[in-house]
């Protein structure tokens, strides 16, 4: 009876205490208000690096266009946005990153640069013009061709969440 007793007073005070101790979270993920703030306008990023593959500069603006669409509620535009980013990316480049003992290289580190320019028409004090990268690597023993596109998605991905990060979240 006692060991009865001893449970339902224990139980019954961790319920109390979850129901008075409550925490309540929210989060948005981004700093926008939305009742000034209504559109963000996405220049083309072109390749002004020395080393070029093509397909990065659709793969990048698809990536940067679809994460404002799908993260945020405003409407994206090709110009005069109250929110505007334009820039190009400026480096791909690949590295030995270590070599074997063979004297050959045995990883490669891809990097990508890209230039932003940030403008913030209803704060300007938010414009800013910044350089983001992102680096991967590969087993040498592989082709670049191979691997480059998983690869180049992989570091635009983190480009963009670092662009949409220092642009419109609320860290």
């Amino acid at each position: 009876m006692r060991r009865y007793v001893t449970i339902s007073s224990l139980t019954l005070l961790l319920v109390s205490g979850l129901v008075a101790c409550s925490v309540s979270y929210k989060f948005t993920g981004t700093s926008i208000d939305y009742t000034k703030t209504k559109s963000i306008s996405l220049d083309k990023f072109p390749i002004r690096a020395n080393y070029v593959w093509s397909p990065m500069e659709s793969m990048f603006y698809n990536s940067i266009s679809d994460v404002y669409a799908q993260k945020t509620k405003l409407k994206v535009l090709k110009r005069d946005g109250d929110l505007q980013l334009s820039g190009e990316i400026v480096e791909y480049s690949q590295t030995n990153k270590s070599v074997g003992s063979d004297g050959y290289s045995t990883q490669v580190q891809l990097k990508i640069v890209v230039n932003v320019r940030f403008v913030n028409t209803k704060k300007h004090e938010k414009d800013f013009e910044q350089r983001f990268s992102a680096t991967t690597e590969y087993d040498s023993s592989k082709q670049l061709s191979a691997v480059q596109e998983e690869l180049v998605q992989e570091m635009i991905d983190d480009i963009v969440d670092q662009i949409f990060n220092a642009t419109v979240a609320d860290w």
